[in-house]
């Protein structure tokens, strides 16, 4: 059986994030496994608190 994933990151912050940016580069399917509902909160968490 082939696994449907290459990679599996746990965790949409940034480190997550980027991470899954570079690793694309290296291989094909990646899943990014995040408890919250909207990925871009995580990514810029201080977008609104200035």
């Amino acid at each position: 059986m082939k696994p449907e994933y290459d990679v599996i990151i746990v965790g949409g912050g940034p480190a997550g994030i980027f991470a899954a940016l570079e690793l694309v580069k290296l291989t094909g399917k990646i899943l990014i496994i995040e408890k919250g509902k909207n990925l871009a909160e995580r990514f810029c968490p201080s977008k609104d608190r200035h």
